[in-house]
């Protein structure tokens, strides 16, 4: 793909995934599950496909824009967030040299569960965490965080699907000289 339309695709993901997160935070109803999201889609994606700094960059403004209107939270927390896409990154760039559909999907698994391992972990790492810091009081965070699981992993397939098709498309010479 040519730069601009390189830029043009890292513009417009930060866009989505910023807008997306602060539509569904203060919609004052929930439109879309929680944790039903484009940004670790983004850091994947990016990784796989985008310029090393850009991708990494892409999914952290998204994060960071939206985080700006909706609010900080728990710095700890909010820090294993960020560092779970800079990793979720790392997996799309590691797939860049074998692309095949097995591999990819097992990216997007693989993403899901590292961001529910990381986060719920620091949850359950804070200070006056509401739970217990042993054995059981990680379980109990893990366990706690498995409906959350399931919104990542949709939201992850859904919108993986989403932008590697739309860039297979895209990046035939037929498809963009159409537009």
């Amino acid at each position: 793909m040519e730069d601009i339309h390189i830029l043009m695709l890292i513009y417009g993901l930060i866009a989505l995934g910023a807008l997306f997160r602060i539509v569904s935070h203060l919609s004052g109803f929930e439109i879309f599950p929680p944790n039903f999201a484009p940004i670790g889609a983004m850091a994947l994606f990016g990784g796989f496909y985008l310029p090393r700094k850009m991708s990494i960059v892409m999914p952290l403004a998204a994060m960071f824009i939206s985080d700006l209107v909706i609010g900080f939270y728990s710095l700890p927390v909010m820090f294993s967030v960020y560092i779970s896409f800079i990793l979720i990154n790392f997996i799309g760039q590691a797939l860049r040299q074998k692309k095949n559909t097995v591999l990819t999907f097992g990216g997007v698994i693989s993403s899901s569960v590292l961001f529910f391992l990381v986060t719920n972990f620091a949850v359950w790492a804070i200070p006056n965490s509401m739970y217990s810091h042993n054995f059981q009081g990680l379980l109990a965070s893990y366990i706690a965080g498995l409906p959350f699981l399931k919104f990542t992993l949709a939201g992850d397939l859904f919108f993986n699907g989403l932008f590697f098709t739309a860039y297979a498309l895209g990046s035939q010479k037929k498809f963009l000289r159409a537009f």
